[in-house]
């Protein structure tokens, strides 16, 4: 059974983001890697009603579908046809742990490959097929993620926080 992860520093800073960046209640808006629901949930909150909520996590999605929101499987964007104003991702960014000391179930939730950034190019190559033309990509990464290759994305940092051992990052991207 694969655990659901759980809301974090990281979590929160992306809510306070999309509170201040996100107006226009007819936004079409993807959320890759739904987790807890956390998101999903500031959404709602916000007044926002066309929103899909993505997860490799079987589990996730179950639970994001029995508090009432619209989930489906996906490993990024392999179940998604559409095109949306925003797509929003708070992925496993962390570079691996070489003494290996994280256990599986939390490595799968926070490492992003061996240099933190191998899920995230991944997204982006997949991105720029899913975003409208004025479209734009909220992204959560920190500083110890090293070589995301931004593409052509046009990128704005929006906001950073300082945490004991690293910096978290939420970037602005469009095309």
């Amino acid at each position: 059974m694969s655990l659901i992860y759980s809301p974090a520093e990281d979590s929160y800073l992306m809510q306070e983001v999309l509170k201040k960046n996100i107006k226009d209640k007819n936004l079409k808006i993807l959320e890759i890697g739904t987790g807890s629901g956390i998101i999903l949930s500031t959404l709602k909150e916000i007044g926002m009603i066309n929103v899909l909520g993505v997860d490799i996590n079987r589990n996730a999605v179950k639970h994001c579908r029995d508090l009432g929101f619209n989930c489906i499987y996906s490993n990024l964007f392999s179940n998604i046809k559409d095109k949306f104003d925003r797509i929003i991702f708070n992925p496993p960014y962390l570079p691996e742990d070489k003494n290996n000391k994280e256990d599986k179930q939390s490595k799968l939730a926070t490492t992003g490959g061996e240099k933190g950034s191998e899920i995230i190019n991944k997204f982006l190559k997949q991105a720029e097929k899913h975003l409208t033309e004025k479209g734009k990509i909220f992204l959560l990464k920190s500083n110890l993620t090293k070589e995301v290759n931004w593409l052509n994305y046009k990128k704005k940092l929006l906001v950073k926080k300082k945490l004991f051992f690293e910096e978290l990052q939420v970037w602005e991207l469009s095309l």
